[in-house]
């Protein structure tokens, strides 16, 4: 049995939705992030860099996984699925999905800070980090003009990716023009799968931005007054 320490973020969606696709047996513990659950003593024994996802494997003497990256390359050599059967696919995987660790997520997760959340709007940072988003958006859509997905067939590099683009809107970032990133969009978000992991765990009508707004305020004054 996995046990899937999670949050409704991109990042928790990644691993929800991997192991729904695998039908692996798991369980869910939902962790409330603006009260700071992740930074708690019992969290960081699991991930010292206090962030989710964590997936504990307790058929494997209780192995903790973080990093949604790690996680996900993880579950797919546990079951042998979803990753390409040759060393080259398999090496385009794995590049597709450091891409998304390396550049996507930061970038767009910048993009919805300085855009959907700092109580002081920015823009010149709302614009660095939009625009290089929407950049991102472009590499996609050049790499799905010739394949159907990122590794030539239907991979962790993908379930990693998805989540993100999904929720272009909420950084602000347009995906007009980018057809074939729209095709993917659609066709993915159209599994069954998919859709069952979305739902994991249960996400709030409505993210209260004010309370992000206001825990952010704290952050940026504690850190001004320390330079």
């Amino acid at each position: 049995m996995i046990e899937l320490l999670t949050a409704a973020t991109p990042n928790g969606h990644k691993i929800s939705i991997a192991l729904e696709e695998m039908a692996l047996p798991y369980t869910v513990r939902t962790l409330r992030l603006l009260n700071l659950e992740q930074k708690e003593p019992w969290f960081l024994a699991l991930n010292p860099n206090g962030r989710i996802p964590v997936i504990v494997d307790h058929s494997q003497n209780d192995h903790v996984v973080f990093e949604s990256g790690a996680i996900l390359w993880y579950l797919a050599e546990k079951t042998g699925l979803f990753l390409p059967d040759s060393q080259q696919d398999r090496s385009l995987a794995l590049q597709w999905l450091m891409w998304q660790m390396g550049g996507l997520g930061p970038m767009q997760g910048q993009a919805n800070v300085w855009y959907r959340y700092m109580p002081d709007k920015v823009p010149l940072a709302i614009a660095r980090y939009q625009n290089e988003t929407r950049r991102l958006y472009e590499v996609l859509d050049r790499r799905l003009a010739s394949v159907d997905y990122l590794a030539g067939t239907y991979s962790v590099a993908d379930m990693a990716v998805w989540p993100w683009v999904r929720i272009h809107d909420w950084a602000g970032v347009s995906i007009e023009g980018l057809n074939h990133l729209q095709r993917w969009l659609k066709v993915i978000a159209e599994r069954p799968a998919v859709q069952r992991g979305l739902l994991v765990p249960p996400q709030e009508a409505e993210q209260d931005v004010s309370k992000i707004r206001t825990m952010l305020q704290g952050v940026t004054e504690a850190a001004v007054g320390k330079t």
